[in-house]
């Protein structure tokens, strides 16, 4: 009888990571995982004490595939653009990795669920360059930039409209400029 096939660890992450990318998190659970491994669930159980322990390890494999986009979007020569369309094409290339990140169940505040990204910071940063706005302005400024764009994103991911790339960055552009404007009035207003 030949040896027994050896499932390994990254064996189950990559699989279940494209089992996710195709059909979501929602499905995901032992017998399904050992399927497409063409397995039992063993394999799966003597690598990961839980299958929470599974789900988490992809989670943070979808989330470095979003934050290659989001360095990519930084990259762009108006980074905080970019990284809003960046925000936006991970939603359309990876619907399901886009509704595991962002459209579940977390309990957190607006403020603490886009403070809660590693890459926030940055994203704050790269949005006081556009605005001029003090770091804690552009954090609040940030918020509304935010609902926004994860407006888009979350039609995008949904199918419910279909947006052009350029449709897109008029949107984002026009709406941000609009909302900078109002913004600078309002505090302006409030100094006074």
């Amino acid at each position: 009888m030949p040896p027994a096939k050896k499932i390994q660890r990254g064996d189950i992450i990559r699989i279940t990571y494209e089992i996710v990318r195709k059909e979501g998190m929602g499905d995901i659970n032992a017998r399904r995982v050992a399927k497409e491994l063409a397995c039992s669930t063993q394999p799966i159980y003597h690598n990961f004490d839980t299958m929470e322990d599974l789900k988490n390890e992809v989670i943070q494999e979808i989330y470095r595939t979003y934050v290659s986009y989001m360095t990519k979007g930084a990259e762009e020569v108006r980074s905080y653009l970019g990284m809003g369309m960046a925000y936006i094409r991970f939603a359309r290339d990876y619907p399901n990795f886009f509704k595991t990140l962002f459209m579940t169940e977390s309990g957190m505040s607006p403020v603490d669920f886009i403070q809660n990204d590693d890459m926030a910071n940055h994203v704050i940063r790269e949005g006081q360059l556009f605005s001029g706005l003090t770091r804690e302005q552009q954090k609040a400024f940030h918020l509304k930039v935010w609902v926004f764009t994860h407006g888009i994103a979350a039609l995008t991911a949904t199918n419910t409209v279909t947006f052009t790339d350029h449709e897109i960055e008029n949107l984002l552009t026009s709406a941000t400029k609009e909302m900078l404007i109002g913004f600078k009035h309002i505090h302006k207003q409030e100094d006074e």
